[in-house]
């Protein structure tokens, strides 16, 4: 009996204490292994010590199995990482694309050309208060022009009847004009303010006509008194229909006139003392004409590069060339 005794009790040692004790990382599996037989320096363990044991190790099966739950099988993480980097790829690739569109419609300085600063537009009625209207009546003619807000109030409605017929004063001999100007804005004390247009190079206007021709007339407020004969001048030609214009002229395309007649020697227009802007009819086609505006605005147009589209001649404006 005594025998049999020592064979069991070296049996449940072997089993118990000898047991090879695996180190497990949750992510990098088992990193090592004890064989060692410290446990067997005790003669006896006590039954409080071996039931401690026991659900330590319960305690780490099942953190184990939790962890393992938790980590998704290479196959199927590998599948997810591959969908993952195409999306990403694509994405990636989706935002050089827009950049590469966006970046060819950026104007100098970083300014993109899609922002158009209106300077005038027409939504209300206090808009037609910053325009005035003029004809050749205040000479004697015959030709009226009128202002209003459009029927759905989201543009200004220019109309009215051409007249050629020259007054009988006896002094004027020829006539049929009818024109549109913004008023000159003040500040304190009446002061004359002016708009800076320096940050661009193209004038941008929204229209609906009739085909007729237009002057676009620009005046700078340069001088203390400013000059009412002078001004800087250019086309525009409306189509006609029922559908709207999106006219664009540069800056650099306006010459300079005084008193009506455009003058040899010229000069480019200087965009940080922009004084007021007009529309002028003189066709000399009599009838009734209409322009419809929507907003008028000033943008960067990165593809001109001109700076003046005229030249001065030696001959005629010596005093340029010296």
């Amino acid at each position: 009996m005594a025998s049999i005794h020592k064979l069991l009790a070296g049996t449940y040692i072997h089993r118990n204490f000898l047991k090879p004790r695996a180190a497990l990382h949750p992510f990098m599996g088992i990193l090592s292994i004890d064989f060692s037989s410290s446990h067997l320096q005790e003669p006896v363990a006590s039954a409080d010590r071996v039931s401690q044991q026991k659900s330590e190790e319960v305690l780490q099966e099942d953190q184990h199995k939790d962890v393992a739950g938790d980590i998704t099988s290479p196959d199927k993480a590998s599948e997810l990482s591959f969908d993952k980097a195409i999306r990403e790829e694509a994405v990636e690739h989706l935002r050089r694309l827009k950049n590469e569109i966006v970046a060819h419609w950026i104007g100098p300085e970083g300014r993109p050309l899609q922002e158009v600063q209106v300077v005038w537009q027409f939504r209300e009625k206090e808009d037609l208060e910053k325009w005035m209207v003029t004809s050749d009546k205040t000479i004697g003619g015959r030709s009226e022009i009128f202002l209003k807000m459009a029927k759905n109030n989201q543009s200004a409605l220019l109309f009215g009847t051409l007249s050629s017929e020259a007054p009988q004063d006896g002094d004027s001999s020829q006539s049929g004009y009818c024109a549109m100007l913004s008023r000159v804005r003040r500040g304190s004390f009446e002061r004359r303010l002016s708009y800076d247009w320096s940050r661009f190079n193209t004038l941008y206007l929204r229209v609906r006509g009739d085909g007729r021709p237009w002057m676009v007339n620009i005046k700078q407020g340069t001088d203390f008194i400013q000059r009412k004969s002078q001004m800087y001048s250019y086309f525009m030609f409306t189509r006609g229909g029922p559908y709207w214009q999106e006219v664009r002229i540069p800056f650099s395309k306006f010459f300079f006139s005084n008193q009506g007649k455009i003058r040899d020697v010229q000069g480019s227009l200087i965009l940080d003392k922009i004084s007021s802007i007009g529309f002028t009819l003189a066709d000399k086609v009599d009838g009734p004409f209409f322009l419809e505006i929507d907003f008028i605005g000033v943008f960067t147009d990165p593809a001109h590069t001109e700076e003046f589209a005229y030249e001065n001649s030696p001959a005629i404006s010596p005093g340029l060339f010296k």
